[in-house]
């Protein structure tokens, strides 16, 4: 596996411990808690009541604490807005200051790691834990780990260290967005940021807050834009900037690296073959890319 790469991640981890966590939890968020094991992790959305995007993480166990991996700087927040909702539910809600998240991705790195090609596949590590990235197992693996033991934890990893470009091109290239980068806070909605495809809406479990405008997003077919990965060819727009076709602003460049792009794009502008419908962005040709 010498292809195989780890970065450090520069994530905002929020620890939820306490006997009611899951039922908290399970009353705010889009996935179903209750899956989450020492075995499974997943990925979820913090919405609005109007099912617009707040927060979104990755949400892992260790040991009696659920962890909840989200947009370094953005712990604080996102606990206060847990908060409003705690009432007398027995939860402590802290940031996660003493563990440390890493990537690990290439191929055939889930085998390498002890764990199945699934996403969300996970085992305890150490003090920490391990598991298969949810939105996509293209994606690698992820490491939550005590900071204190990461020295120690690198030297044993089937990788050599790679760079965080390199892991850009691989996220970007797959569509993943990432956090406030790509998503407009108060904004976005869960199914223009490819939160289907990517495993962060349990469709199945009872209400959260955001469930029914986001069903209702679902069933209506009233989804008017989507999140798409684009290959630049030419100077490489900068992020926010607009989108043409033909003249006409049709969407914006948000996450970018070399010669690849996260865009919002109208769904009515996604035909990449019609050669009517050139999109490009600052004098660049933007072609969206197969999923």
């Amino acid at each position: 596996m010498t292809d195989a790469k780890f970065i450090k991640l520069d994530r905002g981890l929020v620890s939820i411990a306490g006997a009611d966590r899951r039922t908290l939890l399970q009353g705010l968020i889009s996935q179903d808690v209750d899956r989450i094991t020492s075995s499974q992790a997943s990925y979820g959305a913090f919405l609005t009541p109007q099912g617009k995007y707040l927060h979104d993480f990755c949400l892992a166990e260790i040991g009696d604490r659920l962890i909840l991996d989200g947009e370094q700087g953005r712990g604080e927040e996102l606990i206060e807005r847990i908060k409003r909702f705690k009432l007398r539910a027995k939860v402590e809600l802290s940031v996660a200051d003493g563990l440390s998240t890493f990537a690990v991705f290439g191929e055939n790195v889930p085998a390498a790691l002890g764990l199945a090609d699934t996403p969300g596949a996970a085992r305890p590590f150490g003090e920490g834990t391990v598991f298969v990235d949810p939105r996509a197992a293209e994606l690698g693996c992820r490491l939550i780990v005590p900071t204190t033991d990461t020295a120690a934890i690198l030297t044993e990893l089937p990788a050599i260290e790679g760079t965080p470009e390199d892991y850009e091109v691989l996220r970007i290239g797959l569509g993943v967005p990432d956090g406030t980068r790509d998503m407009d806070v108060e904004k976005s909605i869960l199914l223009e940021c490819n939160f289907e495809t990517l495993n962060g809406v349990d469709w199945d479990k009872g209400c959260y807050i955001g469930q029914e405008v986001t069903a209702r997003t679902k069933y209506r077919g009233l989804v008017k834009r989507q999140l798409v990965a684009v290959s630049i060819d030419g100077e490489t727009p900068a992020p926010g900037s607009a989108i043409h076709a033909n003249g006409k602003k049709v969407g914006e460049i948000r996450s970018v690296q070399d010669e690849v792009a996260i865009a919002s794009l109208r769904l009515d502008a996604l035909n990449p073959g019609d050669s009517e419908r050139s999109l490009t962005a600052n004098g660049a040709i933007i072609t969206p890319l197969a999923p």
